[in-house]
């Protein structure tokens, strides 16, 4: 057996396991943190959110054809992130200033967010070891695993992030 696959793998997965909650504390720092009034940021932030839930919807579409479900749960999801961000939107502390305009997101729905991500993230984890377990590599165990609802979560990420996107921009269209 050859020494230097094994080697790739090990340590692929030791480092996946050791980036993985650094990205998830790293991610949480950011969308908590305290900005500054940019229309043009905002209008990219926008836009490249909007081209991205796209993209992830045709994703899904596709998807759809061996896991009847995908497309419909990503819909739902998006639709439950665009409610989280108007929520979100009512929980920002905006600042005016004399010179600029800040804005700081709710720190307990970023951290719910990004529980919701690590907790599915886990569970898509276990759930597809199970499942290849139990079913064998040659079975449906890709529907088994809960890629559908690991969808879904996703594109509540995806919602949250537009419409709280579309808000700001919005905001800062109002204000200048």
């Amino acid at each position: 057996m050859p020494l230097a696959p094994i080697l790739i793998a090990l340590v692929f997965a030791i480092a996946l396991v050791l980036a993985l909650p650094l990205s998830l504390v790293m991610r949480y720092r950011a969308g908590k943190a305290r900005r500054l009034d940019r229309r043009w940021v905002a209008t990219l932030n926008l836009l490249a959110i909007a081209l991205s839930a796209g993209i992830f919807l045709w994703a899904a579409a596709i998807t759809s054809f061996w896991l009847p479900d995908a497309f419909r749960y990503s819909l739902a999801g998006l639709l439950g992130g665009g409610l989280l961000g108007l929520l979100g939107l009512a929980l920002t502390r905006w600042e005016e200033t004399p010179q600029a305009l800040h804005y700081t997101p709710n720190r307990w729905l970023i951290l719910t967010i990004n529980l919701a991500v690590t907790m599915r993230l886990l569970y898509g984890f276990w759930r597809g070891w199970q499942a290849w377990r139990t079913d064998g590599p040659d079975s449906s165990w890709l529907a088994s695993a809960g890629v559908a609802g690991s969808m879904a979560v996703g594109a509540i990420v995806f919602g949250y992030y537009l419409t709280y996107s579309a808000g700001v921009r919005w905001r800062l269209r109002t204000i200048h």
